[in-house]
């Protein structure tokens, strides 16, 4: 079998580079570009390179024959670093591999990215980048809150290498990320600037543009990368590329893959800063797998559809939320007040409001696990994304290993429950939650 997108495979000695997309690929038609939805049934696989199979087989092997030893040679330059993009080929399922391959392809249309890796989970995505981007004694500038994995990783592990970091809360004006970046230039080497925006659980959005103007302000020279968490609303409610990030991380596990049966993370981006997070992973081995890599190919198919149901079954029951007497507040994105920053940032950033809110209950743990624990359709559990609706108490769940102050400060609260809805019928749902409001 030939490689599944090298259609010109007569590598000659010298170990040329091969054509890395098949001449099958349509990416327009009658001078229309096609859309991302349309280009994910196809896009970078020549059925005619894998014996004519509609979808791509899954290629369960370590290792791959090289055509010839100058190939290899050149493989391997690419794999190792001295020539940058990666190999021309395919070398070792540590590095590279044709699921995966397709799979990064595809992945980065929906962001208009340069290049796309995929990872073994959220968090191998997210260390790979830090340790590819950030060394010992470098000062980190994040957004907060960051999921809580993220801040660990950040304060504890990067930590003993002496990394140190600055946050400023989510919604944050210019003027207040300007005197947070300013003190950690003066602190030493910003080398990274980290956003998750929507926040997770508050859902509180991030002024990309504005991080972006100060960093080019501030960091000029050396200006680091900026890279966010897009989990939230991407790849479909919101492309941060365009408003400034260098970066787009994703837990691959969420709606990426959207039917809670695999783990898997993403980066996308510049090429610049692709390329060195390539080499850690082919170093630490942080790579997604060839059948998780073809599960989420499968999954990108539909992810338009699954999301926009999500939406709409999302605006319909927290509509119902709002008015309920038991319920303190809704933070759901399509509720946000006209001439608010929030509601600024939205209209300039977002194109929906996305499926995945915090609710806020009156009372606290004791309202909060009542609730839950009263569900019936949606299922008590954490992760977001999937067709089914889940809920869960973040404080004392998700965020449990963040110190009780700082999520007060952040209003990680007890009574805050998030919900990630699912394609079930919105009716159905409002039922199962107003029973369940019931019981606290």
């Amino acid at each position: 079998m030939t490689d599944h997108k090298n259609p010109e495979t007569e590598a000659d000695l010298t170990g040329a580079t091969p054509r890395r997309r098949p001449k099958a690929d349509v990416l327009e038609v009658g001078g229309r570009k096609l859309s991302p939805s349309t280009l994910m049934m196809g896009h970078a696989f020549d059925p005619m390179l894998s014996e004519g199979s509609l979808k791509p087989p899954i290629f369960l092997t370590s290792t791959f024959v090289f055509e010839n030893a100058a190939a290899g040679k050149r493989h391997f330059e690419g794999v190792t670093g001295k020539r940058p993009g990666g190999a021309d080929g395919l070398v070792y399922s540590r590095f590279n591999g044709p699921n995966q391959e397709i799979l990064e392809d595809r992945l980065g249309i929906w962001d208009e990215a340069e290049d796309a890796l995929v990872f073994s989970s959220g968090m191998s995505a997210i260390a790979t980048l830090m340790l590819a981007l950030v060394k010992p004694g470098d000062v980190i500038v994040h957004s907060a809150p960051l999921y809580a994995a993220t801040e660990t990783l950040i304060g504890r592990i990067l930590g003993r290498f002496g990394v140190t970091f600055l946050d400023f809360p989510a919604g944050a004006t210019e003027a207040e990320i300007e005197a947070v970046v300013a003190k950690a230039k003066a602190q030493g080497n910003v080398s990274l600037i980290y956003l998750e925006s929507p926040a997770n659980p508050t859902n509180a959005l991030v002024d990309i543009e504005a991080v972006s103007r100060v960093r080019d302000r501030l960091l000029g020279e050396s200006k680091p990368p900026i890279a966010i968490d897009n989990t939230f609303l991407g790849p479909l409610w919101q492309q941060p590329l365009r408003h400034g990030a260098d970066l787009v991380v994703y837990s691959l596990t969420k709606y990426a893959g959207g039917h809670s049966d695999l783990v898997a993370g993403g980066v996308t981006g510049a090429k610049a800063w692709i390329n060195p997070i390539r080499m850690m992973r082919n170093t630490i081995g942080t790579i997604c797998d060839p059948n998780t890599a073809w599960m989420l190919l499968r999954s990108l198919e539909t992810l338009e559809l699954r999301m926009s149901r999500a939406g709409e079954n999302a605006e319909k029951v927290c509509a119902f939320f709002r008015d309920h007497p038991k319920v303190e507040s809704v933070g759901y994105l399509g509720f946000l007040q006209d001439g608010t920053r929030q509601a600024d940032i939205y209209k300039r950033h977002c194109t929906g409001a996305g499926s995945t809110f915090s609710l806020y209950l009156k009372g606290g743990e004791r309202e909060s696990f009542a609730f839950l624990d009263s569900l019936k359709i949606a299922k008590l559990a954490v992760s977001l994304g999937g067709t089914e609706t889940l809920a869960s108490c973040p404080a004392a769940m998700t965020h449990l290993s963040v110190p009780d102050q700082r999520k007060q400060e952040l209003g990680i609260t007890d009574n805050l429950v998030r919900i990630s809805i699912g394609v079930e019928n919105a009716d159905d749902l409002i039922a199962d939650f107003d029973q369940a409001l019931k019981a606290v």
